[in-house]
């Protein structure tokens, strides 16, 4: 592995061609805006729709088991469409909404549904961890379940709720790049049009690397602010 980053001739790209280098960092800028935007809007969504899983599940606050089976239904048939799938299925939707399928805007559609199912079961996760006794007490003390949602259950969650976001965030820098292979924009987009077809390997190691540091940032960030979290709740 370190003789083939010896050969790769990284200066060249990025000293002689400084029109790449710009590409390099406009695509990076890109990756980052699609992953932040469809993480906060797949949580938007996401966090009431998980919470609303746990809340009506058998023995909660509100249990509802109707409610529940369809929307777990919905999250489990939408979490079993592989991504590439399901970025095609949504073309139409996309195009109604942005009127293109093609380029980091667009590709902001499919990546906040796809994330939605995946969000909503990791907050029901983080809230099934709660302990029942917790709730328990709030409710003797006469709180509203709306109380008991935003005063106990979320509060409680928040430090599994930031893992889960990093997580989320970790999983959309690899769809994203799966988007760039259908013009979705980003370093997906120049790691296959610039990297593969053109046969550039130097520029398909380089998006390799960023993709690679960027998880890693992600993944530090996420477990720093878990950690802060859970010394603040103590």
């Amino acid at each position: 592995m370190l003789e083939i980053f010896a050969a790769l001739d990284f200066s060249n790209v990025l000293g002689e061609n400084a029109w790449m280098a710009e590409k390099v960092v406009t695509a990076t800028w890109e990756t980052i805006y699609m992953v932040f935007i469809s993480t906060l809007g797949s949580y938007l969504v996401g966090l009431p729709l998980g919470v609303i899983l746990v809340i009506t599940s058998e023995r909660h606050i509100l249990p509802n088991p109707a409610v529940n089976r369809i929307l777990g239904a919905i999250v489990n048939a939408t979490r079993s469409i592989p991504f590439i799938i399901f970025l095609i299925l949504v073309i139409p939707l996309t195009r109604l909404l942005v009127g293109t399928f093609i380029g980091t805007v667009a590709s902001i559609v499919p990546l906040t549904l796809a994330a939605i199912p995946f969000v909503a079961r990791l907050v029901e996760n983080s809230l099934k961890e709660i302990d029942w006794g917790l709730i328990e007490a709030a409710l003797s003390m006469g709180a509203s379940n709306g109380e008991v949602i935003y005063k106990v259950l979320v509060p409680e969650a928040v430090p599994a709720l930031i893992s889960g976001v990093a997580i989320t965030a970790i999983n959309l820098v690899g769809y994203s790049a799966m988007a760039g292979i259908v013009g979705g924009g980003g370093l997906g987009t120049l790691a296959y049009y610039y990297g593969y077809q053109r046969y550039e390997w130097d520029i398909l190691w380089i998006t390799v690397i960023i993709l690679i540091v960027l998880v890693q940032g992600v993944q530090m960030l996420g477990d720093k602010l878990s950690e802060k979290a859970i010394r603040n709740r103590r």
